[in-house]
């Protein structure tokens, strides 16, 4: 089955055709830029533009940078902390828009189902934490395959550390605090652990722009007792999950 799956980025919004059999982009990936300010109508229009340029009718899967239950926005978006989006239906608004069915989650929890099914978490019962190192940091918690969805893991508290995670280890914050690979290794392991005592998981996937410098930072025995691995798809999985999770793979 080919679905539509698209992910809306802080600096853009990516869309690509996904066979939801194997996870792969069987289209070009098309990307728009995210429109300044993050205005729900700006945004929108830009969804129905980027269905436009694929010309496609059918389901749509869109991963989405905030807390969503039954396509409801929960908590203000990521990076973008702006009115006009908490309680919205984006499910009908960006249906309307498209004159598609489409089905929007957490932009995190869309990663974490494609590393689920198709990367590094495939196989592997109990609990999988997925964890993607962007301008924020998104998580995904698994159940036996199985989404448990919206964990916010970034807004956690660490008891070294004043301000919640995404401000402390988020992948932007290497550059913007100028820090070297082993420092910013110590911050991820120091999450890490934390995740590891709250959750006890049998797997830690660490996903995101900075995962494919893994061997730089990143230790399969850094922690006490949980394996930790980095993603395998990557850029890839934000669209791919989207993907599932409209085809109705992911419920």
């Amino acid at each position: 089955m080919q679905v539509l799956g698209i992910d809306i980025g802080g600096s853009g919004i990516k869309g690509a055709l996904v066979n939801t059999d194997d996870g792969e982009l069987v289209s070009e990936r098309i990307r728009i830029e995210t429109p300044p300010g993050f205005n729900i109508d700006a945004v929108t229009e830009t969804i129905a533009a980027l269905v436009d340029e694929f010309g496609y009718k059918g389901p749509v899967g869109v991963g989405f940078p905030a807390a969503v239950a039954d396509g409801v926005v929960l908590t203000p978006p990521t990076a973008h902390h702006v009115s006009g989006w908490v309680g919205q239906s984006v499910n009908e608004k960006f249906s309307a828009a498209t004159a598609c069915h489409v089905m929007v989650l957490n932009d995190a929890d869309a990663a974490g189902l494609a590393e689920m099914r198709y990367g590094a978490g495939q196989g592997i019962d109990g609990v999988v934490i997925t964890v993607t190192l962007g301008t924020g940091v998104g998580g995904g918690l698994f159940m036996d395959g199985r989404l448990v969805p919206n964990l916010e893991i970034g807004k956690l508290f660490l008891a070294s550390h004043e301000d919640v995670v995404e401000q402390y280890m988020a992948g932007r914050i290497k550059k913007d605090h100028g820090l070297k690979w082993y420092e910013y290794g110590e911050r991820l392991n120091e999450f890490c652990l934390h995740i590891e005592h709250v959750f006890s998981p049998q797997l830690i996937i660490i996903g995101g722009g900075v995962s494919k410098k893994h061997k730089k930072f990143l230790s399969e025995d850094q922690l006490l007792r949980t394996r930790i691995v980095p993603a395998e798809l990557r850029n890839q999985a934000g669209i791919a999950g989207a993907a599932i999770w409209a085809a109705g793979a992911g419920q």
